[in-house]
């Protein structure tokens, strides 16, 4: 007895599909084994998320075994039949995904409306910025200018550096230990 193990005949995708729309199971595994790898690329180039793509692909195939008796071998090859399916199914996907979003952004809009109060709002940041202004005035000129800067002004450390023409170093620690002096004098924790 021998332990060679008997080689695969390959059968063209098209004679699979004969043989999966009469119901051959085995046909069927040989298919997948063949076109899975080609069918998984264009899903998970088209969504990105690997997780999705592979439960698309899975529909597809289910389909594919659904539609057998559809193929017709004259319109085009099987691969070209099965990436058809996979496009269109992916499509799909990528669309009620971005429905979905929109409905819940749509939603969520809905739900902000009208509880909101902009007279309270705006009292509390005016107050806000009463405080952080009168908190600034008690820092030293070096701190308030580079945090300045840094928070108003939207600069990095190394433009506050430069803008101050000192070292990046001791612009850093000076919008540090500014935050923390701003900290401790808006009683922040």
């Amino acid at each position: 007895m021998s332990d060679a193990v008997p080689e695969r005949v390959m059968v063209s995708p098209e004679e699979l599909m004969r043989r999966i729309a009469d119901g051959d199971e085995r046909a069927f595994e040989q298919f997948y084994d063949c076109l899975a790898p080609r069918v998984f690329g264009l899903v998970r180039r088209l969504l990105k998320d690997e997780a999705q793509s592979e439960e698309v692909l899975q529909e597809i195939f289910v389909e594919a075994w659904q539609q057998a008796k559809r193929f017709d071998r004259a319109r085009g090859s099987a691969a070209a039949w099965l990436l058809t399916l996979a496009h269109r199914r992916t499509v799909d996907r990528i669309r009620s995904s971005q429905a979905s979003r929109d409905r819940d952004l749509r939603m969520g809009l809905q739900d902000i409306g009208t509880e909101y109060n902009d007279v309270e709002e705006n009292a509390i940041l005016h107050d806000e910025s009463r405080r952080i202004v009168q908190a600034l005035k008690r820092l030293s000129e070096t701190q308030r200018a580079a945090i300045e800067l840094a928070y108003f002004g939207g600069y990095t450390h190394h433009e506050v550096a430069d803008l101050l023409r000192i070292p990046v170093g001791t612009a850093k620690t000076r919008i540090r230990d500014g935050m923390i002096k701003l900290r401790d004098l808006m009683g922040v924790a």
